[in-house]
């Protein structure tokens, strides 16, 4: 708990930061409003941040950064809080690293967190609004290409806590640019079948930031 804490402290800080760097001239009232919906397109980086526990071969599981696109649709309940829905799904190339025989390839599998947040949106009607969120995601893996000397490799479908900050700012008529960031804690069990039938399992921290920028529309 103490990690996710440090974590929601650092990301809204970040959007603090944002907001003092903003002219002050460019608060122009607009604004977002109950019953509003915004929907934004963005592009993203989902970069793990692992920390794992293999068996038999002992050494670390790494998965790849993925860079993929964005779709996101935010519901306003009143003008500072909104629910936030999103979707998006990136390909990982996995491995456990230093283990007994040396690097080792699993191969590749798909991951889709479709993600939920209640955010709270400090400035809903200047041109600059930054917000911060928390909820959850079900990350479901699918798609395994297992890699060669591997009999199959399996990943546990998971819940985790997301964290968010980031900010809108309007663009022209309902047109705003956003910039976003999340923390996902993220956990699966692994389970890995050789050719000669050794099972290896792992206990995966996934834990990926999700950076992301790109543009919304308020309908």
């Amino acid at each position: 708990m103490m990690r996710i804490g440090n974590t929601f402290a650092a990301a809204a800080g970040a959007a603090l930061l944002l907001f003092g760097m903003i002219p002050t001239e460019a608060f122009a009232q607009d604004g977002k409003s109950a019953g509003d919906i915004m929907v934004r397109g963005r592009i993203i980086g989902l970069l793990p941040d692992e920390d794992s526990t293999v068996t038999v071969i002992g050494g670390s599981v790494d998965a790849s950064n993925a860079f993929t696109g964005e779709l996101d649709f935010s519901y306003f309940f009143t003008d500072n809080i909104a629910a936030e829905l999103i979707a998006a799904t990136t390909k990982h190339k996995m491995q456990v690293d230093h283990g007994s025989s040396g690097d080792v390839g699993l191969g590749n599998v798909w991951l889709l967190p479709p993600t939920l947040t209640l955010q709270y949106h400090f400035m809903p009607k200047q041109a600059f609004s930054p917000y911060i969120g928390a909820g959850a995601t079900y990350a479901v893996f699918y798609n395994e290409k297992v890699a060669s000397g591997l009999r199959s490799v399996d990943y546990d479908n998971a819940w985790g806590v997301a964290l968010q900050a980031g900010f809108d700012y309007k663009i022209a008529g309902n047109w705003y640019f956003n910039a976003d960031v999340k923390k996902i804690f993220l956990n699966t069990d692994v389970k890995v079948v050789t050719n000669a039938g050794t099972v290896i399992n792992a206990d995966v921290d996934l834990d990926p930031w999700v950076v992301g920028v790109g543009v919304g529309y308020k309908f």
